[in-house]
């Protein structure tokens, strides 16, 4: 069984290099705001990014190389910061 794919607006910084940097991206009308970027890594045709918001949530962003489409893979909402 298909998981639903969660289309994402992805705006990037291009570094000095011209490689793109997500730093923001769009939920629908959410802005989430990439505090760190905890990891990267290549596949045959993606790019992926494991990020982290001001909140502590943790996201994996997925950029088809090809079609210049970017997805949300995978959060996990319990590495946040509680107080308490």
């Amino acid at each position: 069984m298909d998981k639903a794919k969660i289309m994402v607006r992805v705006s990037c910084y291009a570094g000095y290099r011209g490689e793109e940097t997500p730093r923001y991206f769009h939920i629908k009308e959410r802005r989430i705001d990439i505090a760190e970027i905890l990891d990267r890594w290549l596949s045959h045709d993606h790019r992926y990014f494991k990020v982290k918001d001001d909140h502590g949530t943790r996201y994996i962003l997925r950029h088809d190389t090809a079609s210049g489409q970017w997805e949300l893979t995978l959060y996990d909402i319990t590495q946040s910061n509680v107080s308490g």
